[in-house]
C-alpha cells in the first residue's frame, strides 16, 4: 500500500510538469494486468484534480480494462462515470480542442455499448449508438461509433458505396457496383499506421494466392492534416506525403486502387487502422475487422466468399 502512494503522489509531481504522465502510468499498469493499481492512481490524482480531462481519459482506459477482463458490471459503471465526466467537461469547449475529451467520450461510448450487446441487448445498443451518433455529429467520435454501430450489424447487409466524390491517388477509379461479381477487400489505412504496413505483406500474398478468383483488394485513405513528425500539412502538401509513403511502403500493393475521402471512414467506421472489410461477389459483407488480421485468418475468410 505505501508503494502505491508513493508512486501516485510521485505522479501527482510529475503530471504537473508533464501531461498525459497519468494516462500513461495508468496504460502501464493495465498492460501489466493490474487493474487495481491503475485505478488506485487514477484516484488520487483525481482527489487532487477532480475536474481534468486526463482524469476522464485515465477512467476510460480503466473502463476498457475491465470489460476485457469481462467484468460488465465494473466496466458499465465506470464508462458511466467517465461520460458524466466528459460532459461536465466539455461545456463552453469543443470536444476535439483538447486531446483527452475524445478518448474519454469516444470509450464511455463504446464500452456501454458493449456491455448492452454482451447481455444480449442488441436493440438496444444499436439504439444507444444511434442516439450518440446524432448528438456528436460533426466531432471526431462519428468513425469510432459508427465502428461500434458496423461491428454490431454491417456483416451480412449490401456493403455502403464508396464516397462518389473521392480523389483517387493511385489505380483507376471504380465503385463497388462496378465490382460486382468479384470478392472485394477494402483495406483503410493511413500514412501514419505501423500496423497498416505490418498489414502489407499478408495483403501482397492474399492478391497472389487469390488473383485467379478475381479478388480486388481497394485501399481508402484518407487526409489527417498532418505529415511527417506530426508536422501540420495542407492538403497538397499531405497528399504528395501520402504518395511518398505509398511508394515507399506499399510497393507490394502497386496495383490496389486507392480512394481519398474522409467520407468513406465515416461510412465504414475505420477509427482503427487498418480496418478489413471483405464483401463477397454479390457485395454483402461477410466480415468487418477492426485491427490488425493475420494471413491464416484473411485467407480463410476470402476462401469462405470464394
Amino acid at each position: 500500500m505505501k508503494r502505491l502512494l508513493s508512486a501516485a503522489l510521485l505522479l501527482l509531481i510529475s503530471a504537473a510538469a508533464q501531461p498525459g504522465a497519468l494516462v500513461d502510468a495508468v496504460r502501464a499498469r493495465l498492460a501489466g494486468n493490474d487493474l487495481t493499481g491503475a485505478e488506485r492512481l487514477t484516484r488520487a490524482y483525481q482527489t487532487k484534480t477532480p475536474e481534468s480531462t486526463e482524469v476522464a481519459a485515465a477512467l476510460s482506459w480503466l473502463a476498457r480494462a475491465a470489460l476485457a477482463a469481462r467484468n460488465l458490471d465494473r466496466a458499465d459503471a465506470l464508462a458511466g462515470e467517465t461520460a458524466k465526466l466528459s460532459a461536465r467537461l466539455v461545456m463552453g469547449r469543443k470536444l476535439d480542442s483538447d486531446p483527452w475529451l475524445p478518448t474519454a467520450a469516444g470509450a464511455a461510448i463504446e464500452v456501454h455499448a458493449q456491455v448492452l450487446a454482451a447481455r444480449g441487448e442488441r436493440p438496444e445498443a444499436l439504439e444507444y449508438l444511434q442516439s450518440q451518433m446524432k448528438h456528436f455529429a460533426g466531432t471526431s467520435l462519428t468513425e469510432r461509433i459508427r465502428k461500434n454501430i458496423n461491428l454490431l450489424n454491417m456483416e451480412g447487409k449490401p456493403a455502403p458505396a464508396l464516397d462518389p466524390s473521392q480523389t483517387w491517388l493511385a489505380g483507376k477509379p471504380t465503385t463497388l457496383a462496378g465490382l460486382r461479381g468479384r470478392p472485394v477487400l477494402l483495406f483503410f489505412w493511413a500514412h501514419w499506421c505501423s500496423d497498416c504496413k505490418a498489414e502489407v505483406e499478408v495483403l501482397a500474398k492474399l492478391q497472389s494466392t487469390f488473383a485467379k478468383d478475381g479478388l480486388a483488394i481497394v485501399g481508402p485513405t484518407r487526409l489527417y492534416g498532418y505529415a511527417a513528425g506530426g508536422e501540420d500539412a495542407p492538403p497538397a502538401k499531405e497528399k504528395l506525403y501520402i504518395e511518398e509513403i505509398r511508394r515507399k511502403f506499399y510497393a507490394q500493393l502497386g496495383t490496389m486502387p486507392v480512394p481519398l475521402s474522409a467520407e468513406n471512414f465515416v461510412t465504414y467506421g475505420a477509427s482503427s487502422t487498418p480496418t478489413l472489410v471483405l464483401i463477397d461477389r454479390a457485395g454483402i459483407v461477410r466480415y468487418y475487422h477492426p485491427g490488425a488480421v493475420d494471413g491464416a485468418e484473411l485467407a480463410a475468410r476470402v476462401r469462405s466468399v470464394l
